[in-house]
Parts: structure tokens; sequence; C-alpha cells
């Protein structure tokens, strides 16, 4: 119901939230990470049908960002995995995706953005 409605205005921006876990995978990740690799590759194929359609197809894949999932976790130790010293905020990927829907990404679709401090 949303794409066909953009179809209609022939005008729209779709963010899907991956994870950087799809690009860079961890040990006993391997269930999320192929979900998450899936999620980025119909996204891009989405992107490439809708594209003509004045319609926007995007991904952001977050690093590590202060969430539950993480709560358990030993910030220190993460905190020197992470070129940048720090773990995300919330909000610092919200920017990403308001970026992504605005008109100043209006020529950007089919991209994986990650949003990690740097890891790579």
């Amino acid at each position: 119901p949303v794409v066909e409605k953009m179809v209609r205005r022939r005008a729209g921006s779709i963010v899907s939230i991956s994870s950087a876990s799809s690009l860079m995978p961890n040990r006993g990740q391997t269930n999320y990470a192929a979900a998450k690799a899936g999620l980025n590759a119909a996204s891009r194929a989405l992107a490439c049908e809708v594209a003509r359609l004045g319609i926007r197809v995007n991904v952001v894949a977050p690093g590590l960002i202060e969430t539950d999932m993480i709560k358990e976790a030993p910030k220190d130790h993460i905190k020197t995995l992470i070129p940048m010293a720090r773990i995300g905020r919330p909000e610092e990927v919200a920017k990403v995706v308001s970026f992504l829907c605005s008109e100043a990404a209006s020529y950007m679709t089919g991209q994986i953005l990650s949003v990690n401090g740097g890891m790579i």
C-alpha cells in the first residue's frame, strides 16, 4: 500500500534499517547477518524497479549504537574497536535517515550508508 501511494504521486523515499553485520558479519551472527544482507539486496533490487517512478530506496547500516541490543556489552572494550572511540547514538542514525528522505538526497537510490564510527 505504501509503494502504491508513492507510485501514484511519482515520488517517495523508502529507507530500510539494516546493520553493519550485513557487511562485516561476526561469529555467532549467521542468521542475523544473512537476514540483514537479504534486506540490503531486496532494497537495492527494489531501487532498480521503482527509480523510474520517482521513488528512491536506500539502506542505513548502523554499527554499534547505544541501544538495548548492546546494553550488556563491555562498553570500554567496544570503544577500542571503533576508530572514533565511542558508541553511536540513535539520533545520529535518525539524522542519516532524515537526510535520505529529504530533497538533499534526491539523486541517491540503491545505496547502503554505513553509520559506524569508521569501522571498516
